[in-house]
């Protein structure tokens, strides 16, 4: 199924200074954001595969726009969002960012054993979501937990789904919370 959309968006945020110190190399976090048409508006309990197919296109499409700002090689964390308009269903966000999103993003990054965390939510022009962030490797790293929030001014309109995924260089600044160390990363599982 074609998808149309309506909107790309790739959202750069590069902290330098944290709680008053520098942020040595800086942390550089990047969106990128698709706002697409809803097909299944209007098709209350629709089946939802031509979502699922258009969300592992997604996947890709958003993956390699952030790779155009961040090289794969330096992409540390990753999470993915969506916000359905007020006329859709809070399932199609679903079946937009699950089935396939992350599987199919995986490809071009090449790894990634974490489960990507996710957030979805309905709302209106200008509605924000915060995109939640974990280490690609092992999801328990604490430095990691993290995340990015996102708004796109003019979406989504009624008809429309708002897509984002967030990839970074690193985990929060000057991070120092108990919890699994990058140091002690095993990453066989995904988790530890």
């Amino acid at each position: 199924m074609a998808v149309v959309i309506r909107k790309l968006l790739t959202i750069i945020e590069e902290q330098r200074i944290e709680g008053g110190a520098e942020v040595s190399p800086p942390l550089i976090k990047v969106a990128a954001v698709a706002v697409i048409k809803n097909p299944l508006v209007g098709k209350i309990g629709a089946d939802l595969a031509p979502l699922i197919e258009v969300g592992g296109d997604l996947g890709v499409l958003l993956a390699e726009r952030i790779f155009e700002v961040l090289p794969k090689s330096d992409v540390k964390s990753f999470g993915k969002s969506a916000i359905v308009g007020a006329d859709g269903e809070l399932e199609h966000a679903a079946a937009l960012i699950h089935p396939t999103f992350g599987k199919r993003m995986r490809v071009p990054l090449g790894r990634g054993r974490a489960v990507i965390p996710s957030s979805k939510k309905s709302g209106g022009e200008g509605c924000s979501i915060d995109v939640p962030l974990v280490y690609t490797e092992a999801l328990s790293v604490a430095s990691h937990y993290d995340s990015m929030e996102i708004r796109v001014h003019d979406a989504p309109h009624p008809d429309e789904v708002v897509v984002a995924l967030v990839m970074t260089n690193g985990g929060r600044p000057h991070a120092r919370i108990p919890g699994l160390q990058l140091r002690d990363v095993k990453g066989q599982d995904g988790v530890s």
